[in-house]
């Protein structure tokens, strides 16, 4: 799973209906927590691009498609990776597999065009296509041992 970013989900009992299986709506919701994630492992957040480089990532369209259904208390992880990185687009995709047995229950995609704040088309800054292309960034490895935190 070299190039996934998994992002770990218990289901809680407000995103099932009531045969205790999880709506469809959460699964889209899921998606964003593994994108947020996966950028964070990148080295930056959507805060971070927003208010810095007034660039901000638009859902432009989605697809889903449920496999099997996943139920209160399951945990599960939510694979993330990076599929496209153009001049102004990026194109998730995802896995949303059962933590105990590695049951598929969805997978899909998103793809997001960068826009300002106006809402206009804009072109990805450099620094942010560099890193959604990278390598995840070990937070832990970015200080020298005797500059570490305490």
């Amino acid at each position: 799973m070299d190039d996934w970013h998994e992002t770990e989900i218990r289901v809680r009992y407000a995103e099932t209906d009531k045969m205790g299986i999880v709506h469809h709506s959460n699964y889209l919701i899921w998606f964003e927590a593994g994108r947020s994630d996966l950028c964070r492992a990148r080295g930056f957040s959507y805060k971070e691009m927003e208010e810095r480089d007034d660039a901000l990532m638009v859902v432009a369209e989605t697809y889903v498609r449920y496999k099997s259904p996943a139920y209160y208390e399951d945990l599960l992880s939510v694979r993330t990776r990076v599929a496209e990185v153009r001049s102004r687009s990026i194109r998730f995709i995802y896995e949303i597999v059962r933590k105990d047995t590695e049951a598929l229950i969805a997978e899909g995609e998103t793809l997001h065009l960068v826009t300002d704040g106006s809402k206009k088309v804009k072109q990805i800054p450099e620094s942010y296509r560099s890193m959604l292309l990278s390598d995840p960034v070990d937070v832990t490895l970015s200080f020298p041992p005797d500059q570490a935190p305490h």
